[in-house]
């Protein structure tokens, strides 16, 4: 017997409960505005509907797309809303990137000939070279073996050069043109050749020169070392221009291009400028870890106050032409669909579902669903949507077999101690009209 006490209690309370929420439930939904006033629901509401403005619609869907908001509870949950309009669509790619040397300015210094370094010029690594400058002075038999038949050569030339036999005269200035040549492939500078030619004095040692202003990034001779033609002495990289690498996703590889304005900026010292450049390569491949595609930009570096190796933000700036927008915090985006709340005239909200394009970065491009013109909710829009999906499964719940409840003469239900409309308090505003 206590076993059964206990379970028609418990079935008792079961069905006070179901009924207690049904009728909290028909409050809220049974009197419309226009019939219980802003009294009776001081927040959010349920708009009235005609039928004979949603004709051939079923009422409980007409009913659910419209949410009515108070002045007072619009200025209390903080409502507020921006017009669909055309403009610019101006965005922004921003990514890590790197500083590094202009592959198409580097070089390596290489004897043509075999010897011994007898002086070291540049004698550590980074220092600033520029044009012509010596780099090291190399000795080498050959070499000066070399000068020697340039002389004779040229004495053959001088005392053969009036001889009547023609033969003669063209066998000496052949051996002079083959001994200068000789030379000239060694990489012997003509102001030296035209010295030894005048001075007629045979130098010991050969003086590598920079070919270009820059700085040297290795050094491999020293003071004594025996060097061969395939050893290189020293790499130098010219910095008056300097590459920049970025790294984009697939999605936005269309927005790339070659020629694309880029910038780069920095976060320390004198160099926290923006610097102008410009997309020269996108490379073809995509990296199978981070899904990017990596490319790279061309700036100039006329102070050499860039340095390789510098991490920089590496800016890609996309225009994609006027185009009808709305704003990023209007959309809401459940995963599967976007929609926004429209704001109608006299304190009406309705959902819209919409289709957007690629974002820049205030807004959407607009493609679907709102017109230019309209207004959306752009705070406190998640509120009115959650108020507006709650009156939807209010109004479902109704044309449910069992939900119904007798109501009073006045329009509440029975048993429900309903407010009256003050006669002060004029009704809310009409509805908009639906637009199909």
């Amino acid at each position: 017997m206590r076993v059964l006490s206990y379970l028609v209690v418990a079935v008792v309370s079961l069905a006070l409960g179901v009924a207690g929420t049904f009728f909290l439930l028909r409050s809220r939904v049974s009197p419309p505005p226009h019939e219980m006033g802003p009294s009776v629901h001081e927040g959010v509401s349920a708009p009235p509907t005609d039928s004979a403005d949603h004709e051939g619609e079923h009422p409980q869907e007409a009913a659910g797309k419209v949410v009515y908001v108070s002045p007072a509870r619009q200025q209390l949950i903080g409502v507020r809303t921006a017009a669909i309009e055309r403009r610019p669509l101006e965005s922004s790619i921003r990514t890590v990137g790197t500083l590094a040397y202009d592959e198409t300015r580097v070089t390596q210094i290489h004897t043509k000939i075999a010897g011994w370094v007898e002086r070291v010029h540049v004698d550590y690594v980074g220092k600033l070279v520029r044009r012509d400058d010596p780099l090291l002075d190399v000795y080498s038999p050959e070499l000066v073996s070399t000068q020697t038949e340039y002389l004779l050569a040229l004495k053959a030339r001088s005392e053969l050069g009036a001889s009547p036999v023609e033969a003669t005269r063209s066998a000496a200035e052949a051996l002079f043109a083959a001994a200068r040549d000789r030379l000239r492939l060694w990489d012997i500078p003509e102001v030296e050749i035209a010295t030894l030619e005048r001075t007629r004095e045979v130098r010991k040692t050969l003086t590598l020169h920079a070919p270009f202003d820059g700085i040297v990034l290795e050094r491999n001779v020293f003071g004594g070392q025996y060097i061969t033609p395939e050893m290189p002495t020293f790499k130098i990289a010219d910095l008056s221009r300097i590459w920049a690498f970025g790294a984009v996703f697939e999605y936005e590889l269309p927005l790339v291009r070659l020629g694309q304005p880029v910038e780069i900026e920095f976060s320390y010292g004198a160099a926290s400028r923006k610097l102008q450049g410009a997309i020269t390569y996108v490379y073809p491949e995509i990296d199978p870890q981070t899904r990017r595609v990596k490319i790279r930009a061309e700036f100039e570096n006329p102070g050499l106050e860039l340095k390789p190796d510098t991490y920089v933000t590496f800016v890609i700036r996309v225009r994609g032409g006027e185009r009808l927008v709305i704003p990023k915090e209007a959309v809401i985006d459940t995963g599967v669909t976007r929609y926004a709340i429209l704001a109608h005239p006299n304190g009406y909200f309705e959902p819209r579902e919409i289709e957007v394009g690629p974002p820049d970065d205030e807004s959407y491009p607009l493609l679907a669903g709102l017109e230019e013109g309209d207004r959306v909710v752009t705070s406190a829009q998640f509120l009115i949507d959650s108020e507006t999906n709650l009156q939807a499964a209010m109004q479902s719940m109704i044309g449910m077999p069992g939900m119904d409840m007798p109501a009073s003469e006045e329009g509440g239900m029975e048993g429900m101690d309903m407010p009256m409309p003050s006669e002060k308090t004029p009704p809310p505003p009409e509805p908009p009209e639906h637009r199909h």
